[in-house]
């Protein structure tokens, strides 16, 4: 009897460090968590049904990537999603003009298209450009200077050549924020941005996973797809 007491004991201690071990672990890196705000006059009641996916970096293997941990996620049995990498004809450099031929060769009725590169280089090049005196760049908000103006229609970049050497985030570790913004094809505008942050990224695959779930809860949650 008092043998039994004892294994049962036993195997409740082990099975309590695994548990207290897995909660540890789960604590060392966090789930994105994603803001939302709507465009100004955007369809609230619109759902889309086929999905163009676009990472935005200059990285390929980053943007190919994240492309299909994303679509991953997006695609469902009423939600077609597609990457930008296995559906355009020429890949690099992003252009409008190849993501409009797969959206038209796709019918694609939404782009949503995710900024991969670091903030602080944003932020860095926000700091330097000017916009008196008709320059390109215009500053925006305080969190992600001259988005807007950098970045296109379908979140392709206006000038290529500054954002050839910019760095992409899925290459680092620790804290990451990126931004996504989701794009109504049939009048090419903009519907919806997503500003999602995770922590304590250790590797690569962790923080996609970390970065990519979210990002298609939330698109569900506003009844973007479903």
């Amino acid at each position: 009897m008092h043998t039994q007491v004892h294994r049962v004991t036993f195997r409740h201690s082990v099975a309590a460090v695994a548990l207290a071990g897995a909660a540890a672990l789960s604590g060392c890196a966090s789930q994105g968590k994603v803001t939302s705000t709507w465009a100004e006059g955007a369809d609230r009641g619109q759902t889309f049904k086929r999905v163009l996916v676009v990472g935005v970096t200059p990285d390929l293997d980053a943007r190919c990537t994240f492309e299909r941990f994303l679509a991953a996620r997006i695609r469902s049995e009423s939600t077609v999603a597609m990457t930008s990498c296995a559906t355009v004809t020429k890949r690099d450099p992003l252009t409008r003009e190849s993501i409009e031929e797969a959206v038209r060769s796709q019918q694609a009725d939404a782009v949503v298209a995710t900024i991969l590169v670091s903030k602080e280089w944003h932020l860095q090049k926000g700091g330097d450009m000017d916009t008196r005196g008709g320059g390109t760049y215009k500053a925006v908000d305080s969190g992600w200077a001259d988005y807007y103006g950098f970045y296109g229609v379908y979140g392709v970049p206006v000038v290529y050549a500054e954002f050839k050497t910019a760095p992409s985030v899925t290459t680092l570790k620790g804290d990451v924020e990126i931004r996504t913004t989701v794009y109504a094809t049939a009048t090419a505008s903009r519907v919806l941005t997503l500003d999602t942050t995770a922590k304590n990224l250790e590797g690569r695959a962790e923080g996609l996973d970390a970065l990519t779930t979210p990002i298609a809860e939330r698109l569900r949650h506003e009844g973007l797809i479903r």
